[in-house]
């Protein structure tokens, strides 16, 4: 029998009714919107088992439509992160994309996946959002069929698999855009708590953080995580990961831990330094988005993008929560 449990979340101004579906597992409890598949809130102990909200949101679906633009929880697509120019050519035709981040793409143009309203079913101790994105949405082509699952294990740890199929060469990368403070949503910045990423290289950007299609070593820079370390503000960027185990941040007052693994070859590390959203000042999260990377549908040396017929996208990202 399913743990995941629906109720009313609002409507949007056409009539279309939201839900949120609340998980509770392992000592984890997390909620997800079928609109935008946002993750609203996950909520976890501190080592005195104080429990207490890590993930940033809004209380009510209206915080959501007034405040788009941090994608706070949300679910990204078609493509995570900046294509450049809002163009991109596969098999020698070119597409137009939405330039939403002036003159570039980003997170899937003006009406991404974090603006639909998914179908959503329980499933196990989760609930599995689908949609089909039609040929053509937001530039991309192909019919795209999609799914999001939101698991909570055993021991409490969120997993999201994303997979999708399409019936014409795509490119596709999927995320979910969440903020993390792991001293409590709302409680000021989270810069000062403690972060680890698995990657000796990172992809530079230029003035406009488009990809320079560099892979350069973090060695001997600001951007060299390798070992856990204190975080400030002035990071968007996206780091190549050296294997699965991609990521931990933590925080050295609450005691909370979160870690972050992943099948995907990337991750955006992005300090929140410009949300101004509700109470949520800059810093008040920390974004780990799990990604290809940014531009690659441009950057044939970047690893690969495309979706073709046939073929399966299958990703993976968890996100285990403890103390120390």
């Amino acid at each position: 029998m399913s743990s995941a449990q629906p109720e009313p979340f609002g409507r949007l101004g056409d009539g279309t009714p939201v839900h949120r579906w609340t998980l509770e597992r392992g000592g984890t409890r997390a909620r997800v919107l079928t609109y935008g598949g946002i993750l609203q809130s996950v909520e976890v102990p501190d080592r005195t088992g104080v429990v207490a909200g890590v993930a940033l949101g809004f209380p009510d679906l209206a915080g959501y439509l007034a405040s788009p633009g941090p994608y706070f929880g949300a679910l990204i697509g078609r493509y995570a992160n900046r294509i450049a120019d809002g163009t991109f050519t596969l098999d020698g035709r070119i597409h137009r994309l939405p330039r939403n981040n002036a003159p570039h793409s980003l997170h899937g143009g003006d009406r991404g996946f974090d603006k639909r309203v998914w179908e959503a079913e329980a499933t196990g101790h989760g609930v599995r959002l689908s949609r089909v994105s039609p040929d053509g949405e937001e530039g991309y082509p192909g019919r795209l069929a999609v799914s999001v699952t939101y698991t909570l294990t055993e021991s409490g740890a969120l997993r999201i698999a994303y997979e999708a199929t399409t019936d014409a060469p795509t490119v596709v990368s999927l995320t979910n855009h969440s903020y993390w403070n792991l001293a409590g949503a709302g409680s000021g910045s989270a810069a000062g708590q403690t972060l680890r990423i698995a990657a000796s290289r990172v992809t530079p950007v230029d003035a406009e953080l488009i990809p320079t299609g560099e892979l350069a070593a973090v060695a001997g820079t600001r951007f060299d995580f390798r070992q856990p370390r204190t975080v400030g503000l002035g990071y968007d960027h996206n780091y190549a990961l050296d294997g699965a185990d991609a990521a931990e941040l933590s925080d050295p007052v609450s005691g909370r831990v979160l870690t972050l693994t992943t099948s995907e070859p990337g991750i955006q590390l992005y300090t929140g330094d410009h949300i101004d959203d509700g109470p949520f000042g800059p810093g008040a999260g920390i974004a780990l988005e799990t990604q290809r990377f940014p531009d690659a549908p441009n950057r044939p040396e970047f690893p690969g993008a495309v979706l073709r017929p046939g073929d399966a996208y299958v990703s993976e990202t968890v996100y285990g929560f403890s103390t120390r």
